[in-house]
């Protein structure tokens, strides 16, 4: 007998329907999740990019001013790094001292959380479908065995004609839930890995801007020491 999986939907019963199209709402909300992500972060990170490598001439010779200028330019709205940038920087210009620098390193932690949270958007689906999309095939596979049954008590018999195509439900809604998962981790775990990359390049980034700060501070201290 050729297995035919459009036959046999077309005889599923109503409730393996209902978590058929649950496993295929949770597949595409997936692929919109990742579509977004992949636009979201490779705009972001070719963004914050181009700002570290314009950004380096202003720093190198201490014009902070110039530097919060270009960070503020509009088309680096969606660079993780110049949020961050310009949080601190402003923080540091309008105290330029000890205290200026630690009200910069408390901006850079709230940047940090707020754009973590940015860059995680979405995520949470994935995890949610990884976890659960095999429990949703599961009871699907549920009323494959009750429809199986079923054909049991119709016919009166107990052969392989009468429970086969419940037995082909349960496996198909099975396979079709694990398939939703495995989908849902891999994604998940490649964004994870993508974020944990960006926030990386921040804390290298912020740590940078810390030490930036302190040799702006540096020579007037020395001089008033003497």
């Amino acid at each position: 007998m050729e297995f035919n999986i459009i036959e046999l939907f077309k005889n599923a019963s109503g409730p393996v329907w209902v978590v058929v199209g649950v496993m295929l709402l949770m597949l595409v909300w997936c692929i919109y999740v990742a579509i977004d992500r992949i636009i979201a972060l490779g705009r972001a990170r070719r963004a914050s990019r181009t700002l570290a490598a314009e950004i380096v001439a202003p720093l190198a010779e201490g014009d902070g001013k110039a530097a919060l200028e270009i960070v503020k330019d509009p088309k680096y709205k969606t660079a993780y790094l110049a949020h961050m940038l310009q949080a601190a920087l402003k923080e540091f210009l309008d105290r330029p001292d000890e205290h200026g620098i630690e009200a910069a390193s408390r901006a850079i932690e709230r940047i940090t959380v707020t754009e973590n949270a940015d860059l995680r958007r979405g995520l949470s689906i994935l995890a949610t479908t990884g976890a659960t999309a095999p429990f949703v095939g599961l009871v699907g596979t549920i009323f494959g065995i009750i429809n199986s049954f079923v054909g049991m008590a119709e016919t009166g018999s107990g052969g392989l004609g009468a429970v086969s195509a419940g037995i082909a439900e349960a496996l198909v809604t099975t396979a079709l839930g694990i398939s939703v998962a495995i989908i849902g981790v891999w994604m998940f775990n490649y964004f994870n890995h993508r974020i944990e990359q960006i926030a990386n390049d921040l804390s290298v980034a912020a740590q940078e801007l810390i030490d930036w700060c302190e040799k702006q501070i540096l020579p007037p201290l020395e001089n008033a020491a003497k």
